[in-house]
């Protein structure tokens, strides 16, 4: 089968027709695709596969896998038009359900966080890192974009420039909600609060940038508001759905206790009974 690729950009002719097909090496692999190093008309690059699932019928496999793998393209694409740091698109290819991408050089921000207070990462290097944070959400939300899966492992650190870099858009969609915008800032949250809680109130920063960078912030932090407060009270009935089923467990099994101590109590005085009745007609 001939393989054809959707080129994105200006790609050197010369440079297309001296590739070779170069060996992936596995980076990761997640529940929806694998992550490849490779290389793309000799550039280091990174190549993302979308793989079939066998539980589902393969024309509609198929047809998912292509819709994803094309909202994917359009969505990093859309979102490098609105000015947020992405790396470059080099080519989609329908044939293996790939997408090929620029291999950015540098940590994730995930890794930065954890190396806070060591390793020379400073409070100067993360507010710096906060303020690019805050300033790449709000260009992507304004343009009606959300990216779906804000966390610090998908956000890389350029080792060139320390510039940003906002990685892996595959559930990204386009939306003008607030609501939708409000959950990509309560995703960053919980993985800032849950991984990051030594780093101190980086949060603030990054929503004080975000109020800089965009003008739709009012309703999306009031959205951001009400989302805290719901979680806050799901975690609260959570606590106390555990406490209650504790306690009907508790109480189950006290209840058999008590049944078994009833019924073994009332077999030995039954037993004692039967015990003194055959003594006396022995004696007789």
């Amino acid at each position: 089968m001939q393989r054809s690729f959707l080129l994105v950009g200006k790609i050197d002719m010369e440079m297309m027709t001296d590739k070779k097909e170069d060996s992936l090496v596995l980076v990761k692999q997640g529940a929806e695709a694998r992550v490849f190093e490779s290389q793309f008309v000799g550039r280091r690059s990174i190549v993302k596969e979308r793989f079939s699932k066998k539980y589902r019928h393969p024309t509609l496999d198929s047809k998912l896998t292509q819709k994803r793998l094309n909202a994917e393209a359009r969505c990093i694409a859309k979102a490098r038009r609105l000015g947020v740091p992405t790396p470059v698109l080099y080519a989609v290819d329908p044939v293996l359900n790939s997408l090929t991408f620029e291999y950015v050089e540098g940590p994730s921000v995930k890794d930065v966080f954890l190396d806070f207070g060591i390793h020379g990462v400073v409070e100067e290097k993360m507010d710096d890192i906060a303020m690019q944070i805050g300033h790449a959400i709000g260009k992507l939300h304004d343009g009606g974009l959300a990216h779906g899966d804000l966390t610090t492992s998908n956000m890389l650190i350029r080792s060139s420039t320390n510039q940003l870099v906002l990685i892996d858009f595959g559930l990204s969609f386009t939306s003008s909600l607030p609501e939708d915008k409000a959950v990509d800032l309560y995703v960053l949250e919980r993985a800032l609060l849950s991984m990051h809680s030594s780093c101190g109130n980086v949060m603030d920063k990054i929503l004080a940038a975000y109020r800089k960078s965009s003008k739709q912030w009012c309703s999306t932090l009031n959205k951001l508001g009400q989302a805290r407060k719901e979680g806050r009270i799901k975690m609260t009935q959570n606590k106390a759905d555990k406490g209650n089923k504790y306690k009907k467990v508790d109480m189950k099994w006290i209840k058999r206790w008590i049944s078994a101590s009833v019924t073994g109590f009332a077999n030995n005085i039954l037993t004692l009974h039967m015990n003194h009745r055959d003594k006396q007609h022995t004696t007789l």
